[in-house]
């Protein structure tokens, strides 16, 4: 026995469990270095190249598929806002082809051919994605008719002739005698502010409108009453005390008088 208090065999055996546990335990292997790619100039052209042809190929595709594809061409024009027009009427005038990619659609175009029908006073033409195009219109609105030449036209609140009529005209619109219909006329367009200004109830009871200047406008009632309306200054005043008297005599308020003058609407006066 040793000073140490363990024998020979004992420390050979506490030698050999010391091996036993190194072997024991798994050897780590050297983690191999993973070496950085060079940029190259001629990899960076490569990815450059590789980039630019995915993009080449969407855009292509993209300008095939606004440009040339069926995919989204006209399949239908719709028309809204029609109504002594018919919609077959206003296609065929705007020129739309069915088939047209849509971005191909000259909408200035077709808005300009439409706008050239008498009725029309406002076209607006959109492209209705993915397959559509909507005309949207807004037609003439009759306020008198005049007679030139033998033939009857309807005229609108701007003065415009843009129809014509055989039989009776539209209820409310008012027959009209002026030298010179037309936009451009004053004596047209001071008739044409009178019958505008009135209420529709007043205006289905008038015979006839008249106007020898700007400054000279009578309406006659279908009872025959005459109404001195004046200038187109004040519509607004004239047609409101017009209204009143109407409501005054019709109640027997007012004795019956066989001329109304509210060319001075503060100062009506009866005859």
């Amino acid at each position: 026995m040793s000073r140490s208090g363990t024998t020979t065999s004992d420390r050979a055996g506490g030698g050999g469990s010391s091996r036993a546990g190194a072997e024991a335990r798994p050897r780590r292997r050297p983690t191999a270095r993973r070496r950085p790619r060079r940029d190259t100039p001629a990899a960076r052209r490569r990815r450059l190249l590789v980039r630019g042809g995915v993009l080449a190929a969407v855009l292509g595709l993209s300008a095939w598929l606004l440009w040339g594809s069926p995919v989204l061409a006209v399949a239908t024009v719709r028309v809204d806002g029609a109504g002594t027009l018919t919609a077959a009427e206003v296609v065929d005038v705007a020129g739309i082809d069915e088939g047209t990619p849509l971005l191909r659609v000259d909408v200035d175009a077709a808005e300009a051919r439409v706008a050239r029908l008498p009725q029309v006073a406002d076209v607006e033409v959109t492209r209705g994605w993915p397959r559509s195009v909507v005309v949207t219109v807004v037609e003439r609105v009759p306020v008198a008719v005049v007679e030139e030449s033998g033939a009857r036209s309807l005229v609108d609140a701007d003065g415009v002739l843009f129809d014509t009529v055989t039989g009776y005209p539209p209820v409310g619109v008012v027959p009209l005698e002026v030298a010179d219909p037309g936009p451009e006329d004053p004596a047209t367009r001071a008739a044409l502010a009178a019958l505008v200004a009135l209420p529709e109830d007043v205006r289905v009871d008038l015979a006839d409108a008249r106007a020898t200047s700007a400054e000279d406008v009578t309406l006659t009632l279908e009872d025959g009453t005459t109404v001195l309306w004046g200038s187109a200054e004040r519509a607004g005043d004239k047609a409101d005390a017009l209204v009143a008297l109407l409501v005054q005599l019709e109640s027997g308020a007012l004795e019956p008088a066989g001329t109304i003058d509210v060319s001075t609407p503060a100062a009506v006066v009866l005859r």
